[in-house]
């Protein structure tokens, strides 16, 4: 069976798309994308052709970009054309020159799909060979058993309109069509550079294993079928373990650390949970660590913190430490934190409160201006019913508050003395008795 038949009966066996539809094949003037549009044209699809000049190669993106108009002229099909400054984007962006390409070509490819509507599909022309080294690159980079599905034919990028009708192809039934259907194309100099991961790998790693196994792309390519379906039931498998372990609370993820070490697999488990919150398969083993480690210890992804705290491992939000102070004077009647609010009051009512959120102290006693902020070590008030001091690191630990929780508490000071642990005690010094005449009334509010 030739390629063009090949071709077509591929599309139909995972309906990537019909004749009805309208595609638009992104081509950058190589064989393999220039194959991809006569496969289309001589399969009788409808196309439109649109072209990235990113201007990384001088005059040569200059000649690749009025190549792909020629080709499309030959086609009789529209073209789109756009040229990026990728240089400058990567700078202002801080990103290598890889994910700045990409990142600019799919923006493009979004806002074409925006202004037509009528376009089903965006077609890549990626092949068998690119699938062979994503799926290597990924194993050695630790992605996990999903890294090793490779390339889909059909992406979830950009509505899932992305198709990719040429997986099934080798790199060399691409030259060997382009080359006895006459099809001219562009020769990229990059592409023989080792400086990029997958250049190396397909210059040099792959050749060194068909050196030993000469039918290595032709069993990788029969395994990918069975990897996909491994994945299916590995991912079923890992949803249900997610679902009896985990435990949300709010925007925090609570996992039971003697739970998970009944399970046989903990390592692949952990790192299927974390991934999600943008730790890495490097950092598996300190996450790892964790689950025996004393209470307090953590790590940090760019996102999400893992912290050790009892019998559990917490993944909650980074947030950067508030060191704000802020001034209660004799007359400021609310103040703002965080996402709370605390009111200010004088009342002669000295009637006794059991709500926590609300602090009654005798006036007499206290000194403005007052300080809100947040606790630090080191600091001790006097509990309320208690004639001792006592450290809040102390306290905390007595009213079983969490790591968590403990980060998130505030106090109000009076010439250096803590009146009030916010929404937990005052201080015994500052309370209201049969003899107190006017009363300081704090009534903590959240905002949320």
């Amino acid at each position: 069976m030739n390629l063009l038949s090949q071709f077509v009966q591929n599309i139909k066996a995972n309906g990537l798309f019909t004749k009805t539809d309208k595609l638009l094949i992104a081509v950058s003037g190589g064989v393999d994308s220039v194959v991809l549009c006569d496969l289309c044209f001589h399969a009788g699809f409808n196309f439109e052709i649109a072209h990235c000049n990113f201007q990384l190669r001088g005059e040569d993106s200059e000649a690749d970009e009025k190549f792909v108009i020629e080709l499309a002229s030959k086609y009789k099909v529209k073209h789109h054309v756009v040229k990026f400054d990728t240089e400058k984007y990567t700078a202002e962006n801080k990103q290598n020159i890889q994910l700045a390409a990409r990142n600019l070509r799919y923006t493009w490819f979004n806002d074409i799909l925006s202004n037509d509507t009528s376009i089903t599909n965006i077609l890549t022309a990626h092949h068998a060979d690119d699938n062979l080294e994503t799926i290597l690159m990924n194993f050695f980079k630790g992605t996990g058993i999903n890294g090793l599905k490779g390339i889909q034919s059909n992406h979830a990028g950009i509505g899932g309109k992305i198709v990719r009708p040429l997986l099934f192809a080798n790199k060399s039934e691409l030259v060997d069509y382009a080359q006895s259907n006459n099809c001219q194309w562009r020769e990229d100099v990059s592409n023989e550079s080792d400086k990029y991961t997958r250049n190396f790998f397909r210059n040099q790693i792959i050749p060194l294993i068909e050196n030993v196994i000469p039918e290595a792309k032709t069993n990788v390519q029969k395994n990918i079928k069975r990897f996909n379906e491994i994945s299916v039931i590995y991912d079923n498998a890992i949803s249900n373990i997610k679902l009896k372990l985990l435990e949300f609370k709010g925007d925090e993820i609570h996992i039971p650390v003697l739970k998970l070490l009944k399970h046989d697999a903990i390592e692949t488990i952990l790192f299927e949970i974390i991934k999600s919150y943008n730790f890495t398969s490097s950092q598996l083993n300190d996450a790892v660590h964790l689950l025996h480690a004393d209470s307090g210890k953590f790590i940090l992804s760019n996102s999400h913190r893992i912290l050790k705290n009892r019998n559990w491992l917490i993944i909650s939000p980074n947030e950067t430490q508030d060191e704000s102070v802020f001034i209660i004077e004799s007359d400021t009647k609310i103040v703002h934190f965080g996402s709370n609010i605390i009111t200010i009051e004088n009342t002669s009512s000295t009637q006794f409160s059991n709500d926590s959120d609300i602090a009654l102290l005798d006036l007499k006693n206290v000194q403005f201006p007052l300080l809100l902020r947040k606790w630090k070590q080191g600091d001790y008030f006097y509990p309320l019913g208690m004639l001792k001091k006592k450290k809040l690191s102390r306290f905390f630990i007595d009213i079983k508050l969490s790591l968590l929780e403990k980060e998130n508490i505030w106090v109000i000071e009076s010439n250096k003395k803590i009146i009030w642990v916010v929404g937990k005690r005052i201080d015994n010094r500052f309370k209201i008795t049969d003899a107190t005449e006017s009363v300081l009334k704090l009534n903590l509010v959240s905002s949320k």
